[in-house]
């Protein structure tokens, strides 16, 4: 089972930016990579801004 935390998600689109700067990647293989890469920083965006509400709720009390 994959992790799903801020860390992991970063971290895997930092493994697909590695793969997107590989000079022998086919353009259809990079539009793949591209799409699974936004998709991991959608969600670890996602991530920090709800730790960003908690925070916020936490210190509004």
């Amino acid at each position: 089972m994959a992790k799903d935390n801020f860390e992991s998600k970063l971290d895997n689109a930092k493994e697909i930016l590695e793969t997107l700067m590989n000079p022998e990647i086919t353009l259809q293989d990079s539009v793949k990579a591209y799409e699974k890469g936004m998709k991991e920083l959608n969600t670890a965006q996602k991530i920090l801004e709800n730790a960003k509400i908690k925070i916020t709720e936490i210190k509004a009390k």
